[in-house]
């Protein structure tokens, strides 16, 4: 048996007044997503334990079974294991986020989804006036980089940036959970106030303005944690082999501590121009020698994050006739069963612009199973599947379920 993980970030929404009150994945044109459902077995999943917030980190750990009370250390450290830098025994790991500040509060959590180059020389600057023997700065991809800081006392409340666009940078500071934290919040404070008088005016901002551009004129660190210790899935499920394929570190990281293969795609953006041909031609030729492939694909989050409802729907489409559809047509012709499931890790409705925790729709495709009533894949047909409402490692056993007819 071959298991496949289409996992569209954030594709899941609310339904929108513009579209006729539809959800953007009621609205969008998406034949081979409602033909998957139309052949498999739909249902609800539960991604976001309580007492968690509704991250793409926590979401996704989830989907794949983990116990987030056993192993969750942030998604600093889980971007760290994807770049490459290791986390010593007495080092948190944080999030660094490049952002775009503008008359005092938040623009956007993406500094206007600057480029990796540009980030680069950025981040590079920051490690050279601001790095030391306690603080080091590490490049990922376009915003999203990586904040190393030895003794760092994890107890501190941090806020995603792409939760408060709009608002006082200084309302949503870092705040100490306890008073042996304050000085790593106070710590962490002053670093992103000092990055603000470095960034404002650097050469790559000036040009940047100049062509219209959002600077990335500060950082913004959040999520942060000390190594994680994540069994690999070949050691709880029937695979013996898998490889992850995604643009974004922090999925990358969860791949690497699980045990995955990280297979890196040219022009993988994580955006609605990313490179889904080479994602897919990737995923295909993984699945060949592997028993288990988990393919990301982010473009509908960021849309979501912007609140722009017509590139979401953009995205589910592409989703649709560029990953969905060569997918099953390639899959579904080899002589070996094959099973294919599909699902948003949580919600990012345009309207708010950010994660919520509502359950989302799944569908599992299984070569031989009986399938449901279900004829098309949205946030409410999927309620009335036949997997009702599943929590914790529910979802990834019936994945790994393969009884034909199941």
């Amino acid at each position: 048996m071959k298991y496949i993980i289409i996992l569209g970030d954030g594709m899941a929404d609310e339904p929108v007044s513009s579209i006729g009150n539809q959800t953007p994945l009621q609205f969008a044109k998406k034949p081979y997503i409602d033909k998957l459902a139309s052949m498999g077995r739909c249902g609800m999943l539960d991604t976001i334990p309580q007492g968690y917030a509704p991250g793409s980190e926590i979401a996704n750990l989830s989907v794949l079974g983990y116990d987030l009370n056993e192993c969750f250390e942030g998604r600093g450290t889980l971007e760290a294991a994807s770049i490459g830098v290791e986390i010593g025994e007495n080092e948190m790991a944080m999030r660094c986020n490049l952002i775009c500040i503008e008359d005092g509060k938040i623009k956007n959590h993406s500094a206007g989804h600057i480029s990796t180059e540009e980030a680069d020389v950025l981040i590079r600057f920051l490690q050279e006036k601001l790095g030391d023997d306690r603080v080091s700065f590490h490049t990922g991809v376009s915003y999203r980089h990586l904040l190393k800081l030895k003794n760092g006392n994890k107890n501190i409340s941090c806020t995603p940036p792409h939760d408060v666009p709009g608002t006082e940078f200084r309302d949503v500071m870092i705040q100490p959970l306890a008073s042996e934290a304050k000085e790593t919040a106070d710590y962490l404070n002053e670093l992103t106030i000092k990055s603000q008088q470095l960034l404002e005016n650097h050469p790559i901002n000036l040009k940047r303005a100049e062509l219209g551009k959002d600077k990335a004129n500060s950082i913004w660190v959040w999520s942060p944690g000390y190594k994680p210790q994540m069994k690999k899935m070949t050691e709880i499920y029937p695979v013996n082999s898998g490889s992850v394929i995604s643009a974004v570190d922090l999925i990358k990281g969860i791949g690497i501590y699980a045990g995955l293969k990280s297979i890196n795609v040219e022009g993988a953006t994580g955006l609605y121009t990313t490179n889904y041909e080479g994602k897919v031609q990737a995923a295909i030729e993984a699945l060949k020698t592997d028993d288990f492939v988990y393919l990301h694909i982010e473009a509908s989050d960021e849309a979501g994050h912007e609140g722009d409802v017509e590139l979401k729907i953009r995205t589910i489409e592409y989703l649709d006739s560029r990953i969905v559809k060569p997918i099953m047509e390639e899959l579904l012709t080899w002589n070996e069963p094959v099973t294919i499931a599909l699902l948003p890790d949580h919600p990012t409705p345009c309207a708010i612009r950010t994660h919520t925790a509502t359950p989302v729709p799944f569908v599992i495709y299984r070569t031989g199973n009986t399938p449901d009533e279900v004829a098309r894949y949205d946030e409410f047909t999927c309620q009335s599947g036949s997997f009702g409402l599943l929590k914790g490692n529910e979802f990834i056993n019936e994945v790994f379920r393969n009884q034909p007819g199941s």
